[in-house]
């Protein structure tokens, strides 16, 4: 990341903007003025807002409904992104207002509107553009992602799982069944790409939310299938379940390999008090069987403003005692000056979570 710039001044700025007004750029489209009218308002504005009103400039732009625009936007539009790699390939972010620009046209013609975004998904992600047609026709949609199952296109495959997803983040809420999409995930689960598992797993920890148990038989239900290669599906379980492993699901435990109920004690060692800005050791001793497989987590219950208290879970350890033995140390970092989350001077419980059970207690005070 370019140091001195924000996230949003890197993915929106004049640059993006003269690129995608060049795309553009021809017979009745005054390239010209839709860059003025775009910098006008663009810094002014949030991320999410910048891509909106993107949108909103090129509906100006380019007046009409799809059938109109949808030969413009498909002329415009520069080679997919490379069919050869298999992940971390998002795409460039001035393309998400294209996206957006569809909805706002095309939501009275689905089927040319799908066309539209199984193109544009090949050069950015449209998995919030997709969202506004599953509301409106869902059972039209889900079918036409059925073909897409099948997509030579790894991104238009990917978009089923992540366009549906229950939990999407800055996605518009669909109110599709929790199960609805799940028949999709039952063949894109065997996918043979990265980009498409890793939507799954995100698709299925979604779930996990409000239906731990469904989850938990789907993965069964796919290893038992066996279309998956086992190191994939191994590690797609784990990335399913990060949630509820947090949260110390037993079944969750159970299903990555982990017993709750193991036979282990767990010491836990802290300082009796820290300062803001400092560091706080955590340190934790398990004795047990030999060999046991463990995963350690500790959560840290904040003091918060007026008196509440709030638990964050942090990852620590996953592996397996050596010799009956096994000792922990982190440096917990307490800063001071982080833009999400104000520390708060007084007492600090802190647990520690072995295998999703709670097996040590302690707390220290937090100074100024």
């Amino acid at each position: 990341m370019t140091q001195g710039f924000s996230l949003k001044d890197q993915l929106f700025n004049a640059d993006k903007v003269a690129y995608l007004a060049g795309l553009f750029d021809g017979p009745g489209f005054d390239a010209p003025g839709f860059q003025a009218r775009v910098m006008a308002r663009l810094p002014e504005l949030e991320l999410k807002a910048r891509i909106d009103w993107i949108a909103a400039c090129l509906a100006e732009a380019v007046p009409g409904e799809l059938p109109e625009v949808a030969p413009v936007i498909l002329r415009a539009l520069p080679p997919p992104l490379d069919p050869t790699l298999s992940d971390d390939d998002f795409g460039d972010f001035i393309f998400a207002p294209l996206g957006e620009w569809v909805a706002a046209v095309g939501i009275e013609h689905p089927d040319l509107a799908l066309d539209v975004l199984a193109e544009l998904t090949q050069r950015f992600s449209m998995e919030w553009a997709i969202r506004p047609f599953l509301n409106r026709w869902p059972d039209q949609v889900l079918a036409r992602m059925e073909l897409w199952c099948d997509h030579d296109s790894y991104h238009v495959r990917r978009l089923t799982s992540e366009g549906t997803r229950p939990r999407l983040p800055w996605g518009l809420g669909v109110s599709l069944d929790l199960e609805a999409a799940l028949p999709l995930l039952d063949r894109l689960h065997g996918d043979p790409t990265r980009y498409v598992t890793r939507s799954v797993a995100n698709h299925l920890n979604d779930i996990s939310k409000k239906a731990p148990d469904l989850v938990l038989t789907r993965l069964a239900d796919w290893r038992e299938a066996g279309r998956q290669r086992p190191e994939e599906l191994s590690w797609m379980t784990g990335h399913a379940l990060r949630g509820l492993v947090k949260a110390g699901h037993p079944g969750a435990m159970a299903a990555l390999g982990y017993d709750p109920d193991a036979a282990l004690d767990v010491a836990l060692n802290l300082p009796g008090e820290a300062r803001i800005g400092d560091a706080v050791e955590i340190g934790v001793t398990l004795s047990g069987a030999l060999d046991v497989p463990v995963l350690v987590d500790y959560i840290v219950h904040f003091q918060r403003p007026g008196g509440k208290i709030s638990a964050k879970v942090h990852k620590l350890k996953q592996g397996r005692l050596s010799g009956g033995r096994l000792h922990l140390s982190k440096l917990h970092k307490l800063k001071g000056d982080a833009s999400t989350f104000t520390l708060v001077p007084g007492p600090h419980r802190v647990e520690v979570q072995v295998n999703g059970r709670v097996r040590a207690a302690g707390s220290f005070a937090l100074l100024e």
